[in-house]
């Protein structure tokens, strides 16, 4: 494994190709204080400032970090939001979105990865995210309205049951399309009606929900290295 010296130099050079691509300032000094490394098995760690997902458990994927930084940025954080995540993962985005939000609630159906995100999360003194176990209905119901929602999974469509926790005036950034490759999609609510934007294409594990992707359906499995990545 690299030493912390590769590390911060892998980091400088990943903040750099970031910063070419992403000009929301505020989102590039999140992703320069989150540790990255911490989120990732320790076989990868060495690997954790190149902008590629890597595996994690439970057949997962932790994001891409200019796809985390795209979808970051597509929220429009000011730091006063109420923010919703489907999908905790490895905690990473979590993190991010806990450096620009007032409150992060986010829900996973993977009992494994919530004891990891949350042992990782707390150790770095996160006190601004809440983590719930994921239950039929998709979304997380009590802590609604929400001023954002992201969700790090690909569905089939918008859910309505994550728009009707959506706040007046939020904005919801939701991988669209099928189970292999998906859009990017930001969907802002006003006065009741939805409009979205097309962000780019993508590639991300399927969400596994009610009102999204069955669990039990006959398919080949996306590989553990395109769970998140930007395409062209």
């Amino acid at each position: 494994m690299n030493d912390n010296r590769d590390l911060d130099a892998d980091r400088a050079r990943l903040i750099r190709h970031l910063r070419q691509e992403i000009s929301n300032d505020r989102v590039i000094r999140a992703m320069e204080r989150v540790p990255r490394e911490l989120f990732v098995p320790p076989p990868s760690q060495h690997l954790a400032y190149e902008d590629i997902p890597l595996p994690i458990e439970m057949g997962q994927t932790i994001s891409q970090p200019f796809i985390v930084a795209l979808m970051t940025d597509a929220l429009e954080l000011s730091g006063q939001e109420r923010v919703l995540e489907v999908g905790t993962g490895s905690g990473y985005q979590a993190a991010i979105l806990a450096e620009l939000a007032h409150l992060v609630i986010s829900v996973e159906r993977h009992q494994r990865l919530i004891e990891l995100a949350s042992r990782t999360l707390n150790s770095l003194g996160y006190r601004n995210i809440e983590i719930h176990l994921a239950g039929e209905i998709l979304g997380w119901r009590e802590g609604a309205p929400y001023d954002r929602i992201i969700v790090t999974a690909g569905a089939p469509q918008v859910p309505q049951e994550l728009l009707d926790q959506l706040a007046e005036g939020g904005r919801l950034v939701i991988p669209v399309g099928s189970r292999y490759e998906q859009q990017l999609l930001k969907a802002t609510k006003r006065k009741g009606r939805i409009t979205t934007q097309d962000l780019g294409g993508c590639r991300f594990v399927p969400l596994i929900a009610k009102g999204a992707w069955k669990e039990d359906e006959n398919i080949v499995p996306v590989h553990r290295d395109q769970g998140m990545e930007k395409k062209g």
